[in-house]
């Protein structure tokens, strides 16, 4: 029987050899070894543009449809039984307060004819009414005409008052605290004509629908504008005098638009976030109610889209 013998390290040999491993492999993790790869790779820096607060006046305004109307129609109408003998109208002409518009011959002149005069000519029957314009207006609608048979207060024309002329702009009811009687509002006409106008009444209906309500601007001027045109009203909501500002590019919200903030330079290549509270809107201007920024504070209002707090930025032009 033969014995073989298995040739084996010792231990404290074994342990050596680990410990040496492990000090190898410390060594090329080093902290110099670290500090090294890190300067390899350079931060990342964002060209930004920057912008400084503006203390200014800021007006906030509502802007709503207004169509134009004719308040007041005034309905011409026959004041005898006869045949129309003349008629001085036309759809769409201005006529003056007292004008004859038409002439009727009654019916019994007609048939008679002269025959009154010859026995009596003394009597002077002629059997002719002329019919007048009640009041200054266009004649918007034009029932008949010479030789039309028209009864007794049958409608013959219909005047639009020139005096009724007016604005109708329909105000959403939860913006009625807004506006009060006797308020300036501006209108724009779709040609680009601006009109000075007052607020003079509100309809007492509101319209089940939409929920607003009618309000009558009175413009100033014999504006010759016809029926229905659609202007866009301007009503100053808030106005506010000497407010900081910043332009609208400059401010940066979350998805729900709860949280509001500016990305602020804190020296010439470091932007921070800074949260703000703002308030009205004018235009590209934003009113900043807190905090209260120096003129000296530079902003960012290019390039700050998506950057972290205290990113590495660079300014340019």
């Amino acid at each position: 029987m033969k014995i073989y013998k298995t040739a084996c390290l010792p231990f404290k040999s074994l342990l050596a050899i680990l410990t040496a491993a492990v000090i190898c492999s410390s060594c090329g993790n080093s902290p110099a070894a670290a500090g090294a790869a890190d300067a390899a790779t350079p931060a990342t820096v964002t060209p930004v543009k920057v912008t400084t607060v503006d203390q200014s006046s800021l007006t906030d305004y509502i802007e709503l449809n207004a169509t134009s109307s004719f308040l007041q129609k005034n309905y011409v109408k026959a004041n005898a039984i006869g045949y129309i003998q003349k008629v001085n109208a036309q759809i769409g002409h201005y006529v003056n307060k007292g004008e004859v518009l038409f002439t009727i011959k009654t019916k019994e002149s007609q048939s008679i004819g002269n025959s009154i005069n010859i026995l009596d000519t003394t009597f002077k029957f002629s059997g002719v009414n002329k019919i007048k314009a009640s009041e200054h207006g266009y004649i918007t609608q034009l029932s008949h005409q010479v030789g039309d048979y028209v009864q007794d207060g049958e409608q013959l024309a219909v005047i639009s008052d020139r005096s009724s002329f007016a604005f109708i702009m329909q105000l959403p009811y939860e913006l009625r605290a807004s506006v009060s009687n006797n308020q300036d509002v501006l209108l724009t006409l779709p040609d680009g004509t601006k009109l000075n106008g007052k607020v003079n009444s509100f309809m007492p209906s509101v319209d089940t629908l939409s929920q607003t309500q009618g309000v009558v601007i009175k413009v100033s001027g014999n504006n010759t504008i016809p029926e229905n045109l659609v202007a866009r009203a301007r009503i100053v909501k808030t106005a506010k005098s000497n407010t900081i500002s910043l332009p609208a590019s400059a401010i940066l919200s979350n998805e729900t638009q709860t949280e509001f903030w500016v990305m602020k330079l804190i020296d010439a290549n470091t932007a921070v976030k800074t949260p703000i509270k703002k308030g009205i809107e004018s235009g590209d201007k934003i009113e900043i109610l807190s905090p209260r920024f120096s003129p000296s504070d530079k902003i960012i209002i290019s390039g700050n889209y998506g950057l972290a707090d205290t990113a590495k930025v660079k300014i340019v032009q």
